[in-house]
């Protein structure tokens, strides 16, 4: 490197200060078990928690600073513990992407009526469709750990179907 591009790094808005801001590490990441913690209130089989990498994607969570700034699409991993689930819910505005990294999971989908299944193991993704909704059950004796994307900076707050218990809790 020559002393010229040195020197330009210390410079605000340089190449270097502007990618500083858009790495994150998983040393400075903590588990958030309480972005979903009002459905695990209700029921501990909804336990989650979330490792927010960019953006705060879908949670409802309003703000992390210690996230990479999104421009098109939030990032962060998913812990689902054994034996524990996702409620059926629905992203109206953007499409889903679920890439399992350890463990596995069952997805199940409906959308007019209609229902499917299917089984994601280690290394294996599904994006689903805005306007499709999808939940997600770990019913191994072990964690399950995905990343999950989400294609908005600041996707609406996903619902629930309006007679899943879940859709009469109120977010805290």
């Amino acid at each position: 490197m020559t002393s010229s591009v040195a020197s330009q790094s210390t410079q605000p808005n340089s190449l270097e200060e502007t990618l500083k801001k858009r790495i994150a590490r998983l040393e400075t990441r903590t588990y958030d078990w309480d972005a979903l913690k009002f459905q695990a209130d209700f029921d501990p089989k909804y336990r989650r928690a979330q490792l927010r990498y960019v953006g705060t994607g879908g949670t409802g969570v309003e703000n992390d600073e210690n996230t990479v700034p999104c421009e098109h699409f939030t990032f962060s991993t998913m812990l689902l513990p054994a034996h524990c689930e996702g409620p059926l819910h629905i992203h109206t505005d953007v499409e889903e992407v679920f890439f399992m990294i350890r463990g596995s999971i069952e997805l199940f989908f409906e959308k007019d009526g209609e229902t499917w299944q299917t089984h994601l193991g280690e290394r294996d993704l599904c994006s689903v469709p805005a306007g499709v909704y999808r939940g997600l059950l770990n019913n191994s004796d072990e964690d399950a750990l995905m990343c999950v994307m989400i294609g908005a900076a600041k996707p609406a707050t996903p619902t629930y179907p309006p007679d899943h218990p879940v859709a009469k809790l109120k977010r805290k």
